[in-house]
């Protein structure tokens, strides 16, 4: 085994691990299957910036939202008690902006 790890370049190892690392973090990422289909009440409304996207329930009562990208990523699904406020992800460099906010299960899907 040492012998074939001599034979690898190290660009090609270096790609392999980080390849490796990329799919681990994609099986253990949140599910899209959190998400109910039904837009947000009208009492949650989400403020983005390139950094962050911070949302704030106004409703009388918890409300478990998340939030889809442009890139048809999924935020994961966060519970806010009435008045509460919670940072997900910003749009990047990349300009990846959330293209709706979304009631989930917190159970279900995470």
């Amino acid at each position: 085994m040492a012998n074939l790890m001599k034979q690898i370049p190290r660009p090609i190892a270096l790609a392999a691990t980080a390849a490796a690392g990329l799919l681990v973090a994609l099986t253990t990422a949140p599910s899209a299957m959190a998400d109910t289909g039904t837009s947000g009440p009208a009492c949650v409304e989400y403020f983005q910036s390139w950094r962050y996207t911070d949302v704030h329930n106004g409703c009388s009562d918890t409300v478990s939202v998340t939030l889809q990208y442009t890139n048809a990523q999924w935020a994961p699904c966060r519970a806010l008690q009435p008045g509460a406020w919670v940072t997900f992800a910003g749009y990047g460099t990349d300009g990846n902006y959330v293209t709706g906010l979304r009631t989930c299960d917190p159970v279900g899907g995470a």
